[in-house]
């Protein structure tokens, strides 16, 4: 019977018998192993951020918006359906109808990037400028750090004031220096800062803190056009009412907007839960993409193992002659070989997988959504490093079990 633990230390004197050899191949399963699970790692921190950053408007949320797919392709030689974006008297008529014990904001990007000046000090161009009425804050899920919101007064009559994310005011300010009631220019027009949100993090991707909202009928004024689109979003007092009142602002939206009956909805109604849900299901394609690009690396690595395994079976060929005129079977030289591989896959594999963490966890801080261990990819990572230690070891294994003893002792 052959000893797995027997095998596993010959294996080990074996790889420090060749050092270099070993450490070489186990760096290229390192690599093949970092590129797979620091990628999927990367992307579960992507969706971590996704969820920390929409879960933060809280489970009683919901937003009207834009369809989905402005076009829709027609079927059977039947005509596109084109949706309307929602228009600044159709999102007002919706607040002002809506009598439920609700709070409701109408906002709209007025720029998705732009750059924003303080004397001699600028952003870089991907700040995003919100347009908003003075509920925004509180239904977007944001907290004031310092300084105060704005008032219906001030939205109504378009004021040249604004509220700034966190990370405008570190760049424009010192860390001394108060950015309340300071001039900045946002594009050509000059605006008083009133507010700096607290931090959110820059999630993913949105700008939590790379951004700067301005009254509503400022964002119209300076930054409007034909195209221009608005967003409402509803804040009910207790989850418990979510459903019911978002059925009733269908209803409402639908009258508003002037749609039949028996009409379909142009105009999408989501829980904020819901978006990151959205998002997420779009990087499955990318998460398919890059598990492919990391099976290829990691294809290249096994390739790169079997090469010097084939080696090393021919550099011992005499060890082999000797075992086998000691009395060793075929099977035990197979399973020597296959063992060895599969502990330099395993010792290397490891390597890979902390360095895959360490790809991981380093987006996570560049996206604030904090340490996190991957286990799934953890264990799914050593399965792998076994699974090709055996298929890149069972060809070297094979043929050094089938080499001939009397051969293997003349051999130079």
């Amino acid at each position: 019977m052959i000893y797995v633990k027997e095998n596993i230390s010959i294996a080990l004197d074996s790889i420090k018998a060749n050092r270099l050899r070993a450490i070489i191949t186990m760096l290229i399963i390192a690599i093949g192993i970092t590129a797979l699970v620091g990628i999927l790692s990367a992307i579960d921190a992507i969706k971590n951020g996704i969820n920390n950053n929409f879960t933060s408007m809280g489970a009683n949320t919901f937003t009207i918006r834009n369809a989905d797919i402005n076009i829709r392709v027609g079927q059977r030689g039947k005509k596109a359906k084109t949706f309307d974006n929602i228009k600044f008297k159709e999102a007002l008529r919706f607040k002002n109808e809506f009598n439920y014990p609700v709070v409701t904001s109408v906002s709209t990007m007025a720029n998705m990037a732009t750059r924003i000046k303080y004397g001699s000090k600028k952003t870089n161009p991907n700040i995003q400028v919100f347009g908003s009425d003075e509920n925004y804050i509180l239904t977007a899920g944001y907290d004031l750090e310092r300084g105060r919101n704005f008032n219906a007064y001030e939205v109504n009559s378009g004021a040249p004031i604004v509220i700034i994310g966190k990370d405008i005011e570190k760049v424009l300010f010192t860390e001394n220096e108060s950015a309340i009631d300071k001039t900045i220019k946002i594009g050509a027009s000059r605006y008083k800062i009133v507010g700096v949100l607290k931090s959110k993090g820059n999630s993913a991707g949105f700008g939590g803190d790379k951004l700067c909202i301005i009254p509503l009928t400022n964002a119209r004024q300076y930054f409007g056009s034909d195209n221009m689109s608005f967003t409402i979003n509803v804040l009910t007092k207790s989850s418990s009412m979510l459903d019911n009142i978002l059925y009733e602002a269908r209803a409402v939206f639908r009258k508003v907007r002037k749609i039949p009956t028996t009409a379909v909805d142009n105009f999408d109604i989501v829980k904020s839960d819901n978006l990151a849900s959205i998002l997420i299901k779009d990087l499955k394609t990318v998460t398919l993409g890059a598990t492919i690009i990391g099976l290829i690396t990691l294809l290249g690595a096994a390739i790169g193992l079997m090469n010097i395994m084939l080696v090393s079976v021919t550099e011992r060929t005499r060890e082999i002659g000797i075992r086998k005129a000691l009395g060793a079977t075929q099977k035990a030289i197979k399973y020597q070989f296959l063992i060895e591989s599969v502990v330099i896959c395993v010792m290397g594999g490891l390597f890979g997988i902390l360095l895959g963490i360490i790809i991981g966890n380093l987006i996570s801080f560049a996206l604030d959504t904090g340490f996190f261990i991957p286990w799934f990819w953890i264990i799914t990572g050593v399965i792998i490093c076994i699974v090709v230690g055996l298929l890149s070891g069972y060809l070297p294994a094979n043929r050094a079990s089938k080499l001939d003893p009397i051969d293997s002792l003349r051999f130079e």
